[in-house]
């Protein structure tokens, strides 16, 4: 590459140097965000993976100014930030960027009063669909079937029971002007995405699926075809909600089976090795079928 590329590239504002797993996929979407935002931003991240490589004491990656509160209160810390910019009359920008736990489950009651009050934020959530920094225990976004730590599969259970919250249908219930679902796979998509959240104003709220090869069970070099594949089996819909209406959605050519993303990850792979496996993955294409029928997906 000449000099002058390398002069003139993008700076990272996620800079080398933190301590994410090889193919971690919540470093790459960080790193897309941060595009999208650009420096003029201020960062609220929970405890979490992303915390957890990215704040090691006294040393920092981020090139933005970034907080770290509790697990279940970045929504209301951001509440506070944005408030004291308001009254400083500041177009600094607010963003959270949450992963599922502290999203779907922790989190939640500080979320749902942050939509409330109508506050100019826009909460990210990094969805790797479990507790993964702490030892791949479920959560609410635990999809249905998949094998955790404590939702283990067995002679008595399948794996996960309950199927995965709807996140992005819960934010959209409180009336709030933008909602929408991204993945690592569409990067300019994601982007554009957050570009357009930012652009409106009032609390809005993006879910990014963000595979983790520790936690699902892949190789590192796999992060973003196991994003694609989510995507094109229907298993995470991709769309963007106004006002509580779908207004566009990522349609799918040729949607692949289920097995072809379900066999590649480990915390599935109990449903092709035991009998009546195939009856359960049935279960799962139901969902990936139900998704495309809601949304549309089918081009």
């Amino acid at each position: 590459m000449s000099a002058k590329l390398i002069k003139e590239r993008e700076p990272e504002l996620l800079a080398p140097g933190h301590r994410a797993c090889p193919g971690c996929g919540t470093a790459i979407a960080v790193r897309l965000i941060l595009k999208a935002t650009g420096r003029d931003v201020i960062l609220v991240s929970p405890t979490g993976c992303l915390e957890t490589f990215a704040s090691r004491y006294l040393e920092s990656p981020w090139e933005v100014p970034w907080m770290h509160p509790l697990f279940e209160n970045a929504a209301a810390v951001a509440s506070g930030i944005e408030a004291a910019l308001r009254v400083k009359g500041s177009s600094t920008k607010v963003v959270v960027i949450a992963g599922d736990g502290g999203t779907f489950d922790i989190g939640m009651g500080g979320l749902s009063g942050m939509f409330e009050r109508g506050q100019d934020i826009l909460y990210i959530c990094y969805d790797n669909e479990a507790y993964m920094n702490t030892g791949v225990q479920r959560s609410a976004s635990t999809p249905y079937l998949a094998s955790t730590t404590t939702s283990p599969h067995g002679r008595r259970a399948w794996g996960e029971d309950r199927p995965k919250k709807d996140m992005p249908a819960i934010a959209a219930a409180h009336g709030i002007p933008y909602v929408a679902t991204a993945s690592l796979a569409y990067p300019q998509d994601l982007i554009n995405k957050i570009k357009k959240a930012l652009s409106i104003k009032g609390p809005k709220y993006i879910q990014i699926d963000c595979p983790c090869n520790i936690g699902w069970g892949f190789p590192e070099s796999k992060t973003i075809e196991m994003a694609r594949l989510a995507a094109q089996t229907g298993l995470t819909p991709l769309f963007e909600m106004e006002n509580g209406q779908v207004t566009k959605v990522r349609k799918i050519k040729d949607r692949k089976p289920v097995e072809e993303y379900l066999e590649a990850q480990s915390r599935f792979r109990h449903l092709f090795q035991r009998e009546g496996g195939a009856g359960q993955i049935a279960k799962i294409q139901a969902i990936a079928d139900a998704n495309a029928r809601r949304y549309g997906l089918d081009s």
